[in-house]
Formats: C-alpha cells, sequence, structure tokens
C-alpha cells in the first residue's frame, strides 16, 4: 500500500522536528548537595562575622594579660612575653578559645535539635537546624584558621635555621600531619587537636551527602560529631597553656562541661526521633541503656571536678608530668572508632530498593 503525498510530507515533516528538537541533558546524580551547602555558606556569613569579633576580643584580652604579667602562658614559656613578636602565636590562641566557644554552642544546638521539643522552647525546629549547621561550618574554620596560625608561627620562628622549603616542609608537617609533632605534651596533645579537625569535616558535613548516603545513614553518622568535641576539650585541658594551671579558669572550662552532658543525657532520655527511645525488648536496648547510664556517670564526674578541686591542671613551679594516655593509645582508639564508624555505615546503607528509586527519581540513566 503506497503512501499519500500528505502522508509523505506529514512523517518528513515529524522526523524534522524530531531531529531540531533538543534532548534533554541526562541529569546525573550528585554527590554532594551544593544547593544546600552554598545556602549555608551565605547564612553563615553574620555568624562567622560574630565568631572573628569575639576572636578578636578574646585576642585583645590575652594581649593585656601578656602586658599585665597575668598571663599563665608566660609562666610556662617565658619568651612569650614580648607578645609583638609572637603575635601569630596569640592570634593562633584565640582562634583556638573561640574554636571552642563555637564548636560549644554547635554540640548544645544539635542536641536541642535532635531532644524531644519542649512547650518552653518556642523557636521553630528548622530555625534551630540552620543555626547548627552553620555554627558547624563556623567552627570548621576556626579550627583550620587555630591550626594555620600555629603553623604561620612555626615558619616565622624556623628554629632549625632552614631554608625556606624546609622551614615550610618542617612547620606543615608538625601542624598538620597527625603524630609527626614530637615534643613533649605536644605528642598526644597535638595528635588530639589534629584528629578532631579532621574527624570534624567528614562528619561536620555529612549533612550535604545525605543524597548519596540515604537519611538514615548520615544521622547515624552525625552523631560521632560528639567525639569531635570530646576531643577537642580533652586538647584544650591538655595543651592549652592559659588554663595550663590549676584556678578558676581552668575550672569554668570544666563546669561548662556540665550543660552539654545535661543536655546529652536529655537527648538520649527524650530523643526527637521515636525510633531512638529506649524500648524493652529491642535488640539495642542494652547499647542504649549503657549509653545513658555513661553519660550520667560523666556528669556526677564533671560534677565532682570543681567540687573537689582536681581538675588535672599542673602546680606552678612543679614538674610537668607525661600524658596518662600514649600516643600508642590514641591511635588504638582511633582505630576502635573507625571500625565503629564503618560498621554503621554498613549497618545503615540505603537499600538495593531505596538506591534504584533514588537513581529514578533524579533521572540517572543505568
Amino acid at each position: 500500500m503506497t503512501e499519500s503525498p500528505e502522508q509523505t510530507t506529514e512523517a518528513a515533516a515529524k522526523g524534522t522536528a524530531e531531529a531540531t528538537e533538543p534532548r534533554r541533558p541526562v541529569r546525573r546524580r550528585r554527590w554532594i548537595d551544593g544547593t544546600a551547602l552554598r545556602a549555608d555558606l551565605r547564612a553563615a556569613v553574620p555568624d562567622a562575622t560574630a565568631a572573628l569579633v569575639v576572636t578578636a576580643l578574646i585576642y585583645a584580652w590575652l594581649h593585656a594579660r601578656v602586658a599585665s604579667g597575668a598571663s599563665a602562658t608566660t609562666e610556662v614559656m617565658p619568651f612569650l612575653a614580648d607578645a609583638g613578636t609572637y603575635w601569630m602565636y596569640w592570634l593562633c590562641q584565640a582562634f583556638g578559645w573561640s574554636g571552642l566557644l563555637w564548636a560549644w554552642i554547635t554540640i548544645v544546638l544539635g542536641f536541642v535539635r535532635s531532644s524531644a521539643r519542649s512547650r518552653l522552647l518556642r523557636i521553630p525546629t528548622a530555625r534551630i537546624e540552620r543555626w547548627h549547621r552553620t555554627t558547624s561550618l563556623t567552627t570548621i574554620g576556626l579550627m583550620f584558621a587555630h591550626a594555620f596560625m600555629f603553623f604561620a608561627e612555626l615558619v616565622r620562628d624556623n628554629g632549625d635555621e632552614l631554608a625556606w622549603p624546609g622551614r615550610l616542609t618542617s612547620a606543615f608537617t608538625d601542624v598538620f600531619v597527625p603524630g609527626a609533632y614530637a615534643s613533649g605534651t605536644g605528642r598526644v596533645a597535638i595528635l588530639l587537636g589534629l584528629l578532631a579537625f579532621y574527624l570534624a569535616i567528614p562528619l561536620g558535613l555529612a549533612y550535604y551527602l545525605r543524597r548519596t548516603t540515604g537519611g538514615r545513614m548520615w544521622r547515624a553518622l552525625h552523631r560521632f560529631i560528639v567525639v569531635v568535641y570530646v576531643l577537642s576539650v580533652w586538647h584544650t585541658l591538655l595543651y592549652g597553656t592559659n588554663v595550663w594551671y590549676d584556678g578558676s579558669f581552668r575550672t569554668l572550662v570544666w563546669l561548662l562541661q556540665l550543660p552539654i552532658a545535661a543536655l546529652f543525657l536529655a537527648r538520649l532520655l527524650a530523643p526527637a526521633r521515636r525510633g531512638e527511645r529506649l524500648a524493652y525488648g529491642a535488640p539495642a536496648y542494652a547499647v542504649r541503656l549503657a549509653g545513658r547510664l555513661a553519660v550520667a556517670a560523666t556528669a556526677v564526674v564533671l560534677l565532682a571536678v570543681p567540687a573537689t578541686g582536681r581538675d588535672g591542671g599542673r602546680t606552678p613551679g612543679g614538674e610537668t608530668a607525661e600524658p596518662a594516655v600514649s600516643p600508642g593509645t590514641v591511635w588504638v582508639g582511633l582505630a576502635m572508632l573507625c571500625a565503629t564508624v564503618a560498621l554503621t555505615a554498613y549497618r545503615t546503607r540505603p537499600s538495593q530498593a531505596t538506591r534504584r528509586a533514588r537513581s529514578a527519581r533524579s533521572g540517572e540513566q543505568a
């Protein structure tokens, strides 16, 4: 059966239209939620600005303490009394304290967000979550600035009188390579600080990978951010020369951990998600109960420290004791943490059906 001239013309026109019509580009899966990250970075600008102002105020306060002779740091290292020459070191100290403060704020917001809502709290949950994410980004920036200023001070000081390539390499190794710093208390303290920094990046940014990992996995991984905060406080108490000795300032650092322990316990006893509540007969009952008892015991210890005055500080004029924990112990603890994180990621990974459904929604081709 032959086609009529009208049908031939119609088919040719249809083929031409199909040939000229632009093909829709294939949407590829994005590993990172760039839209949310860019939005949070913009929202973090006021928060980061406030952090820089606070850092400047802390720097001025540290400078004033050096000038008045009240700084405990100059008792440990008298040569740092020349604050003009060693301004990078003092700025490093200021960034460290503001970073710890912002980490404290971040962890408080996180516990408030993930706990059952109180009738007294009238702030919307979405706003608390946004604050938590923006302060988390600011904290990571402050941690990097803290480490970078220490690196800059080592480059400037150049105690080994190396040429520029050597001084840069030596300073970078001491500051940014875990376990490379080999002097005194810093063997453990700087190792703890670096582990806190390097763990903060993937655990703090896990939210922006939730399209890839799935919501269940990123929530499970993000909980390990508590370990980052503990390492940060441990690093401060062990190596912060302003809290090197016993005294009110060191006691204040300990006291500030009481609200964290209380909020953590409240978060475990009354979580926002129903599936995380303590249910009798559930396979995870013993683990969850042990976690609650451990946090309660920690709160008791935190109360006992300022009450007894035994806060682990040194005595002025006394010999500096070696840290009770060795670098080897820290590495073993890190290996155990990494194994736990890997097991958690494996158990909370998205199912095959979930991954196929997500790929179909995003328009990804097999």
